[in-house]
């Protein structure tokens, strides 16, 4: 990944907030909150960048199913399907747009059609359009009625695209859930660090009790605790991705949103009550 502005913003401004906490607060449970602050600062950026190309590929396929529309009315014409791509080349298709540029500039230079397919798909890296330009090429090669494969293919395309929006839709819900599940998650091992584990440790030691148990060392169980609550937000957000958008990729960005939701909370919460 290319290091942009934002990038070095954010190092620059997690780092002066990690220097505070070690300066200021060494020692104390403030500076872990800080640290964590800072952290968080840096990562932010680089997620961005990754949600965003994310994004890029999400409206590469949608517009890939407008230039499949218009190159199906250009062969109708009775255009050849070269031609009708070069043709298309002045055309606005946002961030593909690039990508039709270049498809239509090999084919000018005489690069055949399959192998500038090739080229468009892999440049792309959208499964997608890996698929259907492969079905393109085959038809081509193949001699069939070209404008009726490209018709299917549009067709295939915008049906992927209306199903991946009719289940997003629908796992809407779902998704607020799964966040609200994780808080009530995270309230719940506040509670048994903060609240359950004290009394236990108070218990053990009260006088005029003859229990044959030790100190309770709530420290021992708050890292075990801290763990599986970071275990939990990383698999919760890759199954609210998995289940929303269909990948596990997809499910990065709330693994990262559940991680800084955890890390805020669990080490502001020890700033505040333990000081």
């Amino acid at each position: 990944m290319k290091l942009e502005k934002k990038h070095w913003f954010g190092i620059s401004f997690g780092l002066a907030v990690i220097v505070i906490a070690f300066l200021l607060f060494l020692g104390e449970k403030m500076s872990y909150f800080l640290m964590v602050v800072g952290f968080i600062v840096i990562a932010i950026p680089f997620m961005t960048s990754f949600v965003g190309r994310q994004n890029v590929q999400r409206e590469k396929e949608e517009k890939f199913l407008a230039f499949s529309r218009d190159l199906v009315e250009n062969v109708r014409s009775g255009t050849p399907i070269s031609k009708g791509i070069v043709n298309l080349k002045n055309r606005n298709y946002g961030t593909l747009t690039p990508h039709v540029s270049k498809l239509a500039n090999q084919l000018v230079l005489g690069i055949t059609l399959d192998k500038a397919f090739a080229i468009f798909a892999k440049e792309t890296k959208s499964s997608v359009i890996s698929r259907a330009v492969g079905l393109i090429t085959e038809a081509e090669k193949a001699g069939g009625k070209i404008e009726t494969i490209l018709d299917s293919v549009a067709n295939s395309v915008n049906q992927i695209e209306t199903l991946r929006k009719e289940r997003k839709a629908a796992v809407s819900n779902l998704v607020t859930q799964g966040y609200i599940i994780f808080m009530i998650f995270i309230v719940i091992m506040l509670v048994l660090e903060f609240k359950i584990l004290p009394l236990v440790s108070d218990l053990s030691t009260t006088e005029g009790l003859s229990l044959n148990t030790s100190k309770v060392d709530t420290a021992q169980f708050s890292a075990p605790l801290f763990v599986m609550i970071l275990v939990q937000s990383l698999f919760a957000g890759l199954v609210i991705g998995k289940i929303s958008e269909g990948s596990v990729k997809k499910g990065i960005k709330h693994s990262f949103i559940l991680i800084t939701i955890t890390l805020l909370i669990t080490t502001g919460a020890k700033a505040l009550f333990l000081g």
